[in-house]
């Protein structure tokens, strides 16, 4: 039988699960693994989230849909914990989260180049190949190291000559 503890827990966790990051809608804040832990101490509810680097200006806008729309599932006593460290990294976006940022035509970084990077010294110091997320091809180009955030890299294809957008490896 399940205990009102673990029902809490696990109901929260499918609300953090409906939460969309502002910035790409189309994955959730647990897909993006920046929600790093749910406690649960008699009916109150700490949420563990990470920023995805320090001074993005989604934090808080993800920290407020966090407690309004625990709130609004019912769970009325809600605080965040801003983890800071581990800091975070583009491995922790679950592989649901990669394909659906492959589907919505962002490149998802590649699982643990964040890590490789970071053991290489510069992660700028090569160029990374991206594969185009629409036809798959790596004959792509990049245009700009600043996409529409600044997690992201703006490239185009030399194949299908679309634009696409890289999510960083951080």
């Amino acid at each position: 039988m399940t205990t009102f503890h673990e029902a809490l827990e696990e109901s929260t966790w499918e609300i953090l699960e409906q939460i969309p990051d502002p910035e790409i809608p189309v994955l959730s804040i647990v897909d993006l693994g920046i929600v790093r832990s749910v406690e649960v101490d008699g009916s109150k509810v700490t949420v563990g989230v990470a920023p995805t680097y320090s001074g993005c200006p989604a934090t808080e806008v993800i920290e407020d849909s966090v407690v309004k729309s625990l709130q609004s599932g019912g769970i009325d006593h809600v605080s965040i914990r801003r983890v800071l460290s581990p800091p975070w990294t583009s491995d922790w976006i679950s592989d649901r989260g990669r394909e659906r940022l492959r589907k919505y035509g962002i490149t998802p970084p590649e699982k643990g180049a964040a890590r490789r990077d970071s053991l290489l010294g510069d992660p700028m110091a090569t160029e990374r190949i991206v594969a185009c997320p629409r036809c798959g091809t790596e004959n792509t180009k990049k245009v700009s190291e600043f996409g529409s955030t600044a997690c992201k890299s703006s490239y185009k294809c030399a194949d299908c000559l679309e634009p696409f957008e890289y999510f960083k490896c951080i």
